[in-house]
């Protein structure tokens, strides 16, 4: 009876799983919709509710947003239009610090996670995925030693996590890529790693002084 239990559990719980988040991703992109004029919903025009049209109008506004943007005149109206967000009290903080984590997530610039390291945390006999980010300006002239700037995320939700400054000859850089490293912290290390390596790994001096 056990097993069969278990063996039934092995299969609803993760297809109940993403059915609830599919649901929910479109439910919340059906939102969408909203924004259009009542004469335009498309519950209106068909009679009838169709779940995940907002889905479409979502894909449709990012599309013709990132085509506006990439031109001259929309790269301009833009940066006029975020600079002014930037003066406005409360509002602008909270723009900078969101973008902030967009651009290291989503780009591909310097300004995404350098490298894929192991640190020692919460405690020396411990190690822990991290990934290298900037050091700022002010706080690297304070270091007599060669300090890296850390960003440990928390498992499963890599969205939050410490941010550290650690000496480099106490940190190891792995061989592994961003992506690799994200799904290991969020799968709990569960899923294996199928990506060939870049490069063979270099293990800097790790004993504590």
């Amino acid at each position: 009876m056990k097993k069969y239990l278990i063996t039934g559990l092995l299969v609803w719980v993760p297809l109940g799983i993403t059915i609830w988040v599919l649901n929910l991703t479109i439910s919340t992109m059906d939102q969408t919709l909203l924004l259009l004029p009542e004469l335009w919903h498309p519950d209106r025009l068909l009679g009838m509710h169709v779940p995940g049209l907002g889905i479409i109008l979502t894909f449709a506004v990012v599309l013709v947003t990132g085509l506006l943007i990439r031109n001259v005149f929309g790269q301009r109206l833009w940066a006029a239009s975020e600079k002014g967000m930037l003066h406005i009290p409360f509002v602008g903080n909270i723009y900078k610090g969101v973008k902030q984590v967009s651009d290291t997530l989503l780009s591909g610039n310097g300004n995404s996670f350098r490298k894929v390291l192991l640190v020692r945390y919460p405690h020396p006999q411990a190690w822990s995925l991290a990934f290298q980010t900037n050091v700022p300006r002010e706080v690297g002239g304070r270091f007599d030693d060669e300090y890296v700037a850390v960003f440990i995320p928390t498992t499963p939700s890599p969205v939050n996590g410490f941010y550290f400054f650690v000496r480099r000859e106490d940190t190891i850089e792995m061989d592994m890529t961003v992506d690799v490293a994200l799904r290991a912290i969020v799968s709990m290390g569960v899923v294996s790693d199928t990506e060939p390596a870049p490069h063979k790994p270099h293990t800097l001096n790790n004993d504590y002084s």
